[in-house]
């Protein structure tokens, strides 16, 4: 059976990876996640999660490598992580009353197998009508800096929401644990398989 590797930095699909109960280890790509001229929401995530998963793969030659990536598309917009606190902030403006998609892009390669599965997720949020005082406390507060569309469904964001609407609330934080479970489950890896 094939190691579990998670092409990956982010403490919170480590979080969530975890929660399956399976052994893996942890290897962080570095790659470049500068869109594309015309590259559509879809295209940039498909091809950013399996370049994760890809880059490691001669590293891992015999595991299984989930590599995931996420975008929040607002007004048409691709909007990555902030960065700064100001650029936060005007993207929680921005988003105010308003609603908002994540699509979030998973691969898992089997390397052993040379073999590849991506897909997408998508997951809505409609944020409240937030008063800039909310919105400057809430960036003070949590540096949601390294998140896509500026705040952490896994902590403090929840306070900034009306309604969420999709089929797996992971896949806001960065790891659709469904779809991943069926993945696994196909490529011969059960979370709920009998232990050794």
């Amino acid at each position: 059976m094939s190691a579990l590797v998670l092409a990956s930095s982010s403490r919170w699909r480590r979080q969530l990876l975890d929660r399956l109960g399976l052994p893996y280890v942890c290897a962080s790509p570095d790659i470049d996640e500068t869109p594309r001229p015309d590259e559509s929401p879809e295209a940039l995530i498909h091809r950013l999660a399996l370049s994760k998963a890809s880059r490691l793969a001669q590293d891992y030659p015999s595991h299984l490598i989930i590599g995931s990536d996420q975008v929040a598309v607002f007004e048409g917009e691709i909007l990555g992580k902030p960065g700064s606190e100001a650029k936060a902030r005007e993207t929680l403006t921005r988003f105010s009353g308003q609603r908002v998609h994540f699509l979030t892009g998973l691969a898992l390669l089997d390397t052993a197998q040379g073999m590849h599965t991506v897909c997408h997720e998508q997951y809505d949020v409609v944020f409240r009508r937030l008063s800039d005082r909310e919105i400057t406390n809430y960036v003070a507060r949590e540096q949601p800096l390294d998140s896509a569309g500026s705040f952490r469904m896994e902590g403090l964001g929840i306070t900034l929401f009306d309604k969420l609407e999709g089929d797996d609330p992971n896949t806001l934080i960065g790891l659709p644990l469904i779809r991943l479970c069926q993945m696994l489950r196909d490529a011969g890896l059960d979370p709920l398989g009998d232990t050794q």
